[in-house]
């Protein structure tokens, strides 16, 4: 079950990548951040971790429902413009997406020998699209949740890569995400004329 959940955020993620409006662009962000939490339900439960269930919880309230309220919250405070064309354009992203995602199970087939080698694979193309994500804008609000993406997908690779994840590790990201918070209201307050 975790596989299917796995897919859908990788391909709420590239959906993601090729919108051109804001407001969607926050919906396909919760989306992305529900399937992270429920593929984290499933690994957990499969394994019986109750540290990654918490976590999975813990994502599943602040990532799919509250962030995405309150960025949606503040575009309409700061009325911020709702169309958001990329830098890269559409025809150039279809072909670069493909090409991340064959260049990364290229990348580590060789330098991995464990049974989730695929997952890992997603994953750190999951970064390399964030990446690509942050990049490709120029608003304030995508780069955010470019970041936040980016956020979701080490917690993908975190997950992927130990098989259940230590609390401690899951803190430190969401503190890191406070962090990231705290900056970007900063960043909001300075850029409201420009956003």
């Amino acid at each position: 079950m975790s596989n299917f959940f796995i897919g859908m955020f990788l391909s709420t993620l590239i959906t993601a990548m090729l919108t051109t409006r804001l407001l969607r662009l926050i919906i396909w962000y919760a989306f992305n951040s529900l399937f992270l939490a429920l593929a984290a339900m499933s690994e957990a439960v499969q394994i019986q971790d109750e540290a990654m269930l918490l976590s999975a919880l813990l994502t599943l309230i602040l990532k799919s429902a509250l962030i995405p309220y309150l960025l949606k919250h503040f575009a309409i405070k700061f009325k911020a413009k709702r169309h958001i064309p990329p830098s890269i354009k559409v025809q150039y992203l279809i072909i670069l997406i493909p090409a991340i995602l064959v260049f990364t199970f290229y990348l580590l087939d060789p330098l991995i020998n464990s049974s989730s080698k695929n997952y890992i694979s997603l994953a750190v193309a999951s970064l390399f699209l964030s990446f690509v994500l942050v990049i490709e804008h120029k608003n304030i609000f995508a780069k955010v949740i470019g970041f936040l993406s980016l956020e979701n997908a080490l917690f993908l690779l975190a997950m992927t890569a130990t098989e259940g994840m230590p609390m401690l590790v899951e803190l430190g990201i969401f503190v890191d995400l406070l962090m990231a918070v705290v900056v970007l209201n900063l960043l909001f307050k300075k850029e409201v004329p420009n956003v």
